[in-house]
């Protein structure tokens, strides 16, 4: 029987160009909705809770092996919920249930082993550890600054902590920031003063 390797190669072409066109026509199907866009645009709830799932999901690297495909994707699925479903505000747990869903989903996709009991969403013990210490080492460093004599050691404990977390948590940034800012024994031109001095320290070592 005679082979008619022309044939079947331009056979394997035409496919292969049916499945490109295929997966650019179906794009915008594995894609949030537009909605999403007006949402975090309009609403600061929705930049906060997507702001603080997002780095909820990022922390799986730090507690399970996971690849960057796995948080990648998981984002995507996400995305694509809150865009259709409306999120009830004052329900904190619902933040942490989504971000274990879309990383379950990721993970088998990728036919990742993900156990839910290892991811830990309410502490994690080596991303907690990181952060104390790099503050512990920006405190340490600070003492030699004459700038900061000027701050409480409370502002400068605070802007310490807002400093070590805008360089390994910057997703949970801005809500930290706004929390610290918002206890009343803070004041918030203090705080800020202190850590752009510290952040003019770090930058300048």
């Amino acid at each position: 029987m005679k082979l008619d390797l022309g044939n079947q190669l331009a056979s394997s072409e035409e496919h292969q160009s049916d499945t490109i066109t295929y997966l650019f026509a179906s794009e915008l199907d594995h894609m949030p909705s537009r909605n999403l866009l007006d949402l975090l645009e309009t609403r600061d709830f929705y930049v906060s809770f997507r702001q603080e799932a997002i780095s909820l999901i990022l922390q799986a690297q730090y507690s399970c092996d996971c690849g960057p495909f796995v948080p990648y994707l998981a984002v995507n699925f996400m995305d694509r919920f809150i865009s259709r479903i409306e999120i009830p505000e004052g329900k904190p747990w619902i933040l942490r249930l989504l971000a274990v869903s879309c990383l379950s989903l990721a993970a088998k996709m990728e036919s990742t082993d993900f156990s839910v009991c290892n991811f830990q969403l309410k502490d994690d013990p080596a991303l907690a550890q990181t952060l104390k210490g790099r503050a512990t080492e920006i405190i340490l460093e600070a003492q030699n600054e004459i700038k900061l004599l000027k701050f409480k050691p409370s502002v400068i404990a605070a802007s310490v902590l807002l400093l070590a977390s805008n360089e390994l948590l910057p997703l949970q940034f801005p809500s930290l920031k706004c929390s610290i800012s918002a206890f009343e024994c803070v004041d918030e031109e203090n705080l800020l003063n202190c850590f752009d001095t510290l952040q003019e320290m770090v930058e300048n070592e």
